[in-house]
């Protein structure tokens, strides 16, 4: 597993470092892991698209740390968005998970999931990968680097970094032109960009 003082840096350079690693959950037929394969970094008070920017609320004091632990919030009336909290205890940041791989419990991540037209769409895109695992404001919070969780967070095979593109951020109103959003290059799960220009909420 990762470790916290892994995780206890800027949140651009945890997306990076993210990408490639599996997040697992524990589901009634057994465990479901996905593969990270896109990410988006967002800070706290100097970053206009974050959830900290205008400081702490009860909503957003898991992304205050400290780092390894769940953020997950409601977006849209719709559906859940997780992320990663990173950076040091007090300092927020948190890293968006946008899509993954489904690399375990495909065939129950197909009962959740079973408007996917295929396995390579299970987890293309936050709310699906949200989906896929089962998350919600339930796990809000949670330790992703305890073993004993029943979401955790495991480190995978790096990610060459000729293999990592950036560009902007999705959806976002503010802020939208920074190159914060990674992905890995050869992974069809990543999911189709839409450039922002309402307001969109985002952590």
């Amino acid at each position: 597993m990762l470790t916290e003082q892994e995780l206890a840096v800027d949140p651009v350079v945890a997306a990076k470092l993210l990408l490639g690693c599996v997040m697992e959950v524990d589901g009634p037929e057994g465990p479901i892991g996905v593969r990270l394969v896109e990410v988006e970094a967002y800070r706290g008070g100097d970053d206009p698209a974050s959830h900290c920017y205008r400081g702490r609320t009860p909503r957003n004091d898991v992304m205050f740390g400290p780092p390894g632990f769940l953020y997950v919030y409601f977006v849209y009336g719709m559906h859940y968005c997780a992320n990663i909290v990173c950076l040091t205890d007090g300092v927020p940041g948190a890293v968006l998970l946008r899509a993954g791989e489904v690399v375990t419990g495909v065939e129950s991540a197909r009962l959740r999931r079973r408007a996917a037209r295929s396995d390579v769409e299970l987890a293309k895109g936050p709310a699906k990968l949200t989906t896929v695992l089962g998350l919600s404001r339930e796990n809000n919070g949670v330790h992703l680097l305890d073993p004993a969780s029943p979401v955790r967070l495991f480190a995978g095979d790096p990610v060459p970094p000729e293999q990592i593109h950036a560009g902007p951020r999705v959806g976002v109103a503010t802020a939208m032109d920074r190159p914060w959003r990674f992905w890995v290059d050869d992974s069809p799960a990543v999911s189709t960009y839409r450039r922002g220009g309402r307001r969109r909420t985002r952590p």
